[in-house]
């Protein structure tokens, strides 16, 4: 892909410094290892470099092409991308050496570009081929999804990833409309999902939910979230930060729930005669919860849902080379 491709659509990094800081590059610890699980179109990964010392390491992950395509631009010894989900931490972190990292940074959103570009697929205010994969070089698209999967399936999918309680009625229109045709491009599936919903949320499509549901389910968003969570956790030196920027409720409960199960430790009858050293300790210490700003917000309304989480480990990290859990 040429430059010119790759610029086309415009990209503003949401809680750019906010998340960077998170990740509190000083002293020691601006000659760590870090990871950017999303580099997207690489506000995070640049500023990151930007205050990275010389010994420093930073390895971003994407799945797009477009996203590998601009990380191709940054002429930088300290970095590197893998043209993968950072569901495959473990595995990639494994294949460099790397045992343990000192910053994860994952910014969950999907980019600008992405939904700007209508031949994605992921949006429904212009016309293109019904595609939503973040990897275009693999797996199925939301066309062929809907082509051979079941009214059932269909209706679960909307309901559980997008929170739509009209699932049952738009899953019926799907079924019924691509019995007549196939449904292959992003007009025709917001068609069918204005005409089966029957009321709607002052000032948002009625497409929204189940766009968002199809594109969550087609790149399996939620699952690779909770095997990253854990792989992060796993690799995190102590005192290492997990930063999350989550842009939707299903997300930012996973986070949630997870950051506080690592750091509220349930506790023993405190009748029972155990040492203070003995009882369980928390294996993170949550440090923030972050909103985007007014300003910013006005700058950028994507912005507006964003939810940023910070968590410190606490534990020793002591990942073996064969991957066992610390």
């Amino acid at each position: 892909m040429n430059a010119d491709a790759v610029q086309q659509y415009q990209h503003r990094t949401v809680l750019l410094d906010e998340a960077v800081d998170a990740l509190a590059l000083s002293g020691d610890r601006v000659n760590g290892v870090y990871v950017d699980g999303t580099f997207g179109r690489g506000g995070h990964s640049r500023k990151i470099l930007q205050q990275l010392g010389s010994g420093g390491r930073l390895l971003a992950f994407d799945k797009d092409t477009q996203a590998i395509a601009n990380a191709a631009t940054i002429s930088d010894q300290r970095f590197e991308i893998a043209h993968d989900s950072f569901a495959t931490l473990s595995e990639a972190l494994a294949v460099r050496g790397i045992k343990q990292v000192d910053g994860v940074l994952l910014d969950l959103g999907i980019s600008s570009p992405q939904v700007d570009d209508a031949t994605r697929g992921f949006s429904f205010r212009a016309d293109g081929p019904l595609d939503m994969r973040m990897d275009t070089t693999r797996g199925m698209s939301a066309a062929e999804w809907l082509a051979t999967e079941t009214e059932q399936k269909i209706e679960k999918v909307i309901r559980d990833y997008g929170e739509e309680r009209f699932a049952f009625q738009i899953a019926k229109a799907i079924v019924a409309r691509r019995a007549v045709e196939p449904i292959s491009s992003t007009r025709q599936l917001a068609e069918i999902v204005a005409r089966a919903v029957k009321t709607r949320e002052k000032g948002k499509d009625p497409a929204t939910r189940t766009f968002q549901a199809i594109r969550i389910f087609i790149n399996q968003e939620l699952e690779e979230l909770e095997v990253v969570l854990n792989e992060a956790y796993r690799y995190l030196a102590p005192h290492g930060r997990l930063v999350v920027i989550s842009f939707h409720s299903l997300e930012d409960r996973i986070v949630k729930q997870f950051m506080a199960g690592k750091a509220n430790v349930p506790q023993p009858d405190r009748r029972l005669p155990i040492r203070a050293i003995d009882l369980p300790q928390p294996e993170m210490k949550l440090l923030s919860r972050v909103k985007p700003s007014a300003a910013e917000i006005s700058e950028n309304p994507r912005a507006r849902s964003a939810v940023m989480r910070v968590a410190e480990r606490l534990s020793p990290a002591g990942v073996a080379p064969s991957g066992s859990a610390a």
